[in-house]
């Protein structure tokens, strides 16, 4: 298969994030939807994690390197909790409105990081798995495309809503964009076919780490405090049946 069409496909990942990015500004009610925003965001990445993440994280590296898994996943929590330092105190209880829209900034900010770290490595894997057989990365890309749409509402929603400088916002959701386009772009300037299991399957640890540090320690304490407990649920839900969805077709 061509090395030039392999990349283009990784390119067109790119292309569900903007969809996503466009669909949240047609949206109302931002309170509701930031509740629902959140709750999805929080059952999208958990299944992400438990059905996506771990199995490769664990396929590459093998019980016999469980050792690197665990390294790279404790490692993850610990560069989010480092960055996480730097941030001002944003417990809800005490946050003026200001300080509110700088904890959303905060967890735009977390989720865009890991996530582009996520998409470099899944690029890659599309890059690679086109190369040997198109189909397969044809249907691999649509799964991780039907994820992207989701979390380009989760990010454009969290910035946005945050009243962040567009330069800021336009460079987060920039670089998502192309962060598949470059993990495909790495074995194709290194000419490579194959990547080593042992680099794959610890920077997919290194990912679930920081995912994880997002879920349990930005999005659970909102889902708990949330008074919009009905739309909170829809979101829940919603997270899971997308992900299962886009699981399924890739």
């Amino acid at each position: 298969m061509s090395n030039n069409i392999a990349l283009f496909i990784t390119f067109l990942l790119g292309l569900f994030i903007i969809i996503g990015v466009i669909i949240t500004f047609f949206l109302k009610k931002k309170q509701k939807v930031l509740d629902f925003i959140f709750a999805f965001a929080f059952s999208l990445l958990s299944m992400l994690i438990i059905l996506d993440l771990l199995p490769e994280a664990m396929e590459h590296l093998g019980l016999t390197r469980l050792y690197l898994f665990l390294l790279f996943t404790m490692l993850g929590l610990l560069i989010f909790k480092i960055i996480d330092d730097f941030i001002p105190e944003h417990d809800d209880h005490k946050m003026t409105k200001k300080e509110a829209r700088k904890n959303i900034k905060h967890i735009g900010f977390l989720t865009t990081i890991a996530l582009i770290i996520h998409n470099i490595v899944e690029g890659m894997a599309i890059y690679l798995a086109t190369l040997n057989d198109l189909n397969l990365g044809i249907m691999m890309s649509i799964g991780v495309g039907l994820h992207n749409i989701p979390l380009g509402i989760i990010i454009t929603s969290t910035l946005y809503m945050s009243d962040e400088k567009a330069s800021k916002y336009i460079l987060c959701i920039g670089s998502l964009f192309i962060s598949s386009f470059l993990g495909g772009l790495i074995p194709y300037i290194l000419n490579i076919s194959t990547v080593n299991d042992t680099i794959i399957g610890s920077l997919l640890s290194l990912t679930l780490g920081m995912l994880l540090y997002i879920i349990i320690f930005e999005l659970w304490p909102k889902i708990l405090k949330t008074t919009n407990k009905k739309v909170t649920i829809i979101g829940l839900i919603s997270g899971i049946i997308l992900l299962l969805i886009g699981i399924f077709i890739g």
